[in-house]
């Protein structure tokens, strides 16, 4: 019997079980996720979607997490509830607006005063846009790209100072990116354009990281369609239900899956990227 099916049947025997049962066993499949028990993740965008569950999934699994948002009331919830459900880890919100330099390095200062610095930092945050490349508005495009780009950039060598100024050589980099970084298809080109970016940037600081003689670790997580709030918010409701009637996708706790997998390798294992999406969607 796997240690996953193990987990379910006791759950189902007693609702008294603590997290920790099923820690105990999942570490046998994630070597190496137990090193982060009691250390520090920043998660990006982590108030819906995709940076809600691995907010959850890592503080379920022991980390300290720090979730920002620029709305951060739904992280506050998901955090009363991983405290009632007796969480190893647990979760904690900052208000940040990721597109405004000021608030990032203060957000940053924070969790170094508060928690000592960041050990994992998990780039989730984006937006995406529908408009066509030939009808796009400049200061949406730009807009996009202070979140999806420039953010990512400023999260990614902050969180890199942080790690070397404490000697942590064991931190890990995660960019939630698109299997849209690595193909182009009919629809939505600027966003594409700047998860294009995501790889770029993930493979540039690579190279910097190594080439410091560091062993921080750097992953890109490319999911497919994922079904989340952000078509909702861009597409509207019926438009956005289409989409997701038209193509094969993915939930939430796929990608924090995935996330997992990278993170819990052992320290001399680097995951260079993981693209995954329905296995319903055609091969191109």
């Amino acid at each position: 019997m796997s240690c996953v099916r193990i987990y379910f049947y006791i759950r189902v025997v007693s609702k008294q079980i603590k997290d920790d049962y099923f820690l105990e066993n999942f570490d046998m499949a994630l070597p190496g996720i137990s090193r982060f028990r009691g250390r520090v993740a920043l998660v990006t965008g982590a108030s819906v979607g995709i940076g809600a569950a691995i907010a959850d999934s890592l503080a379920k699994h022991g980390l300290i997490v720090v979730g920002c948002a620029r709305n951060p009331n739904p992280i506050d919830v998901l955090a009363k509830n991983l405290t009632e459900n007796e969480a190893t880890g647990k979760l904690v919100s900052y208000k940040c607006d990721l597109t405004k330099d000021e608030e990032v390095e203060q957000m940053f200062q924070w969790i170094s005063d508060n928690f000592g610095g960041v050990d994992v930092c998990i780039n989730n945050a984006g937006m995406a846009l529908n408009d066509s490349l030939l009808e796009s508005d400049p200061s949406s495009l730009r807009g996009m790209l202070d979140l999806n780009v420039i953010a990512l950039v400023m999260c990614t060598k902050l969180a890199v100072k942080s790690m070397r100024a404490r000697g942590v050589d064991d931190g890990h980099i995660i960019n939630i990116n698109s299997v849209l970084g690595h193909q182009t298809r009919e629809t939505v080109h600027s966003y594409t354009a700047s998860k294009y970016a995501v790889t770029a940037l993930t493979e540039g600081f690579r190279k910097e990281i190594f080439n410091l003689g560091l062993n921080i670790r750097i992953s890109s997580i490319s999911p497919g369609l994922v079904k989340t709030h952000i078509f909702y918010a861009q597409l509207g409701e019926e438009k956005a239900e289409e989409l997701y009637s038209a193509v094969p996708w993915i939930q939430s706790e796929d990608v924090a899956n995935a996330v997992l997998h990278a993170l819990s390798q052992p320290s001399n294992v680097q995951v260079h990227d993981i693209l995954l999406e329905s296995v319903k969607v055609k091969p191109t």
